[in-house]
């Protein structure tokens, strides 16, 4: 029998960079989702102040195998 995924949108942020804000988001999902596979980028985004980048915004999609 195959199995069967599902994709949930996350917006993840970060003053330090897009690597920050992808952890940011892949770490708080992994405290409430279980068999998490993968994840792709769907957007970058961010502010800015007066001094440059001022936060990092990434959305991105995680995938996760749902249970049997």
């Amino acid at each position: 029998m195959g199995k069967v995924y599902k994709k949930v949108e996350l917006v993840g942020t970060s003053g330090e960079g897009l690597e920050g804000a992808i952890q940011t988001a892949l770490e708080r999902a992994q405290k409430t989702l279980r068999h998490l596979d993968g994840f792709e980028v769907k957007e970058i985004r961010g502010t800015i102040g007066p001094e440059g980048v001022k936060e990092y915004q990434v959305v991105l999609e995680v995938g996760f195998r749902l249970e049997e």
